[in-house]
């Protein structure tokens, strides 16, 4: 039988535990004793036998009911914790002011002396919590290197030399099967540099590319709390050259019970490599805005309308209506808005925003002041094959919750709007300019308050390529890309919703804004750092396929983010986009002409007409090019 493994078992019995506690207590008062009269026994006149033997069993028992009380027994030694070691030292300390107390009551209350010698209180105590925690520690420092030696453990580097940089190591350190060992520390402040922490070395960044080149690491963790987008993008970057995964260690806010587990420390995802820094607030504005007033939200259930939920809920609404008429994902808002601890009221509503009679009962029920619109159909090629229920939906549908907004006379209304919209080559991307025109047009007599806003893809939205990436390679099958030059412009969830906030309470009615998106990104290049962070070998483990262009799809998106197309605002990603003025009456007859055909669901009819709405629409890859000649 292996001895380590039987000495090492979890299911030692508790009471040998027990036992050896005890065993450490009664050692610890005959080194007191030792101590105190310099190795030789006590004469009769300093303590008698009596007193001695009352010693030993004073302290031997209220040490014993002590340990059952408290428990300290019940820990597995060889993961030994500082909760173990707090455990002890507060079990060791009570005990023994306990025997203080119990001096000064025979003292002053019953015949004049101390029972138990000052000193041997004192020397006891520290004997005892010295051994219990030191032997602990030496046993789990045992564990490690007999059942898991170093030379055994993949190499990792802890990003950050701070207070989450060695919580992180000893998350490690304490879930020995992980098999890990940390190679050095890496922080940015280079007066660290050199120097040793918890037995690890701390490097400055400019070192840690010859670190890497020079060592087997299998993993960088990123522990440092309030990293720079630019610096976690460097680091990412970096560690992918060398095949390196990177992990991340979440918020403290995020901890279970405030301890860190090695099951947190999470993989970094591709959204992670796009991030950008925080968006800065006009929190006062917004609150001032949003506070107190009935928010309605359509599309609530969807990727941007659920975010707007949640970065609507801090500025303490009155009440938010979430409309949307897919029953299960409004089924999950509401079971996550019951999570909520800061209890704002909210209404569940399904709905479909084209059905008038519907939507008259939502205004007339709940009189909203706000409305945020993101309510849409949004995928090209889908819309592309089905214009008459695009009209329906992204015209029809926005009419109707515009004209009930101005009705119920609404404060603001915020379209939730596209960079497609811009110079459209779709029929969605049409259908969505044709509802700013529409909105844009109809605030010019209205006391409500028309602002667009417009982005592009979202990371992890519905649609978006990101989610359908990571099925193909948890799938192993052949990633599917339209075109090898194609780009798109992305954004995270969160962020855009915060500037839809930002935009939506801020402007004064009429404007389109658009949102600075950064640098376009090759879609192919996505998909390669997405395999690559996925561990695995472009056309070895996983290949790219490219299908061809979809209908009415371009290779590159517009935002009209330039000085001669846009004005600037408060905030710097933020735009204002100049664009065309319409004549209300005319492209209120229009667009009701434009609807109508939907009866006939003849697409080409449709199409022209918005072609005549939208001149700037030119089709590509698509059926409806025909048109354009």
């Amino acid at each position: 039988m292996n001895i380590t493994r039987v000495l090492f078992q979890d299911n030692i019995p508790r009471w040998i535990i027990f036992f050896i506690d005890l065993t450490i207590c009664f050692v610890s008062i005959i080194i007191a004793f030792l101590v105190r009269f310099n190795f030789t026994m006590p004469s009769p006149t300093v303590m008698t036998v009596k007193d001695i033997y009352f010693v030993f069993y004073a302290i031997l028992g209220l040490r014993f009911v002590s340990f059952l009380i408290s428990k300290t027994y019940k820990g597995i030694i060889k993961h030994t914790s500082s909760k173990d070691s707090q455990r002890i030292f507060i079990t060791i300390t009570i005990g023994s002011l306990l025997f203080v107390v119990t001096n000064l009551v025979f003292y002053y209350g019953i015949n004049g002396r101390f029972p138990l010698p000052f000193s041997i209180i004192i020397i006891d105590y520290m004997s005892t919590l010295f051994l219990m925690i030191t032997l602990r520690v030496l046993f789990k420092a045992l564990y490690t290197e007999l059942v898991n030696p170093y030379r055994e453990k993949t190499q990792v580097i802890i990003f950050g030399a701070g207070e989450s940089g060695i919580i992180t190591k000893r998350t490690l350190d304490r879930d020995a099967g992980l098999n890990y060992k940390v190679l050095a520390f890496v922080d940015d402040d280079s007066k660290k540099d050199g120097k040793i922490l918890e037995g690890v070395k701390i490097i400055s960044f400019k070192k840690l590319e010859n670190l890497l080149s020079k060592n087997d690491v299998a993993h960088l963790i990123i522990s440092v709390q309030n990293i720079s987008a630019d610096r976690k993008k460097s680091l990412i970057d970096l560690c992918l050259n060398y095949d390196i995964k990177v992990l991340n260690v979440p918020p403290v806010k995020d901890w279970i019970n405030g301890e860190l587990s090695f099951k947190q420390i999470k993989k970094i995802q591709i959204e992670d490599l796009l991030e950008r820094e925080p968006i800065k607030l006009s929190v006062e504005k917004i609150q001032n805005q949003i506070n107190n007033k009935i928010i309605l939200i359509t599309g609530a259930a969807g990727s941007i309308g659920s975010e707007i939920v949640r970065q609507v809920i801090p500025f303490s609404p009155k009440k938010i209506i979430l409309l949307d008429q897919a029953e299960s994902p409004l089924y999950d808002m509401e079971m996550e808005l019951n999570d909520y601890k800061n209890n704002i009221p909210y209404e569940i509503v399904i709905g479909d925003i084209r059905n008038i009679e519907r939507m008259e009962n939502v205004f007339n029920t709940f009189n909203p002041n706000i409305v945020f619109h993101a309510a849409a159909y949004k995928h090209v090629p889908m819309m592309e094959n089905n214009p008459s229920e695009s009209i329906l939906t992204n015209v029809l549908g926005t009419k109707i919750i515009a004209d009930l907004s101005v009705k119920y006379h609404v404060d603001r209304f915020v379209m939730v709007s596209t960079d497609k919209a811009v110079n459209p080559t779709n029929v969605m991307g049409a259908s969505k300019r044709i509802a700013e025109i529409y909105t844009q047009s109809l605030g010019k007599n209205s006391k409500t308050k028309f602002i667009t806003t417009r982005f592009g893809n979202v990371l992890g939205s519905n649609g978006s390529v990101i989610p359908r990436f990571k099925k193909q390679i948890e799938n192993l099958e052949p990633i599917t890309i339209t075109h090898p030059e194609i780009t798109r412009f992305f954004m995270t969830i969160p962020e855009a919703c915060q500037l839809v906030l930002e935009a939506g309470t801020s402007g004064n009615g009429g404007e389109i804004f658009i949102f600075d998106m950064g640098e376009s990104v090759k879609i192919v290049d996505l998909a390669k750092k997405m395999i690559k962070l996925s561990g695995l070998e472009l056309d070895k483990d996983i290949a790219i396929e490219f299908t061809g262009l979809r209908p009415g799809e371009k290779l590159y998106e517009e935002l009209l983010a330039t000085e001669e197309n846009t004005l600037p605002t408060h905030h710097r990603q933020i735009m204002i986009a100049k664009v065309k003025e319409y004549d209300f009456d005319m492209v209120n007859k229009q667009i009701k002409a434009l609807i109508s055909s939907f009866d006939n669901q003849d697409n080409i009819s449709i199409v022209k007409q918005m072609k005549e709405l939208v001149p700037e629409f030119k089709s590509n890859n698509s059926i409806y090019q025909e048109l354009d000649k």
